[in-house]
């Protein structure tokens, strides 16, 4: 049985930091690609970042670049979301999701292809 299981949410306040982590498990990691997404309130739930787990490769939303950034520590089988620069407009619930069997073109940025969710954090930045 999988299961994903976020921490880390908050109130913080614009420019602050926050780091979110995901504990997984019941996965075959190997093959897995791991992705944050996040929603707001009246808006669809859209990509932050995901790390295939079988070399680290990271991929970021083009609006999070250069502030966040996804990382993965097999020993633990947990993947984080180290948060910087925080603005108002990333607020939202945050949610963990696993890709546990990915083809060769999976869109990693793309809901559809992840077939695991965590329950979500709720991440609030104030202004």
């Amino acid at each position: 049985q999988v299961q994903l299981v976020e921490s880390g949410g908050g109130l913080v306040q614009a420019g602050g930091s926050l780091r979110l982590s995901c504990a997984a498990s019941g996965l075959t990691f190997i093959k897995s690609i791991m992705g944050w997404f996040r929603q707001a309130p009246g808006k669809e739930r859209e990509f932050v970042a995901a790390i295939r787990w079988s070399n680290g490769i990271p991929y970021r939303a083009d609006s999070v670049k250069g502030r966040f950034t996804i990382s993965r520590d097999s020993a633990k089988n947990t993947v984080y979301l180290q948060m910087n620069s925080l603005k108002p407009e990333d607020t939202a619930v945050y949610y963990c999701a696993a890709d546990s069997d990915p083809k060769i073109y999976t869109r990693v940025d793309a809901v559809s292809e992840y077939d695991y969710w965590g329950q979500g954090t709720q991440v609030t930045v104030s202004s």
